[in-house]
Order: structure tokens, then sequence, then C-alpha cells
């Protein structure tokens, strides 16, 4: 209405780039608390 506040809001952030992504992620994150994650899934799918 003409008298309400709407903020978007983004609960997920796309870098975009890897140097971007790597700059962002470094902000919130140490080294040593990243990991490498592959899902179980992945081992089953061919393309």
């Amino acid at each position: 209405g003409d008298f309400a506040l709407d903020m978007g809001r983004n609960i997920i952030h796309g870098s975009d780039s890897v140097e971007s992504a790597e700059k962002e992620i470094s902000l919130w994150f140490k080294k040593e608390e990243l990991v490498e994650y592959k899902p179980t899934l992945h081992g089953w799918i061919y393309e």
C-alpha cells in the first residue's frame, strides 16, 4: 500500500566470479572450517 515498505531479502547469494566467491567466503569462514562435499547420489548419476 501507500504506507508500507517492502524489502526483498535473499537467503542465497551467488558470486559473479570464482575470485569474488573466494573473497566473500573468506569473510565468513576460516580455511579449516571448509569441507569438500560430494553427495552420495553422484556416484549413481551418469551423464
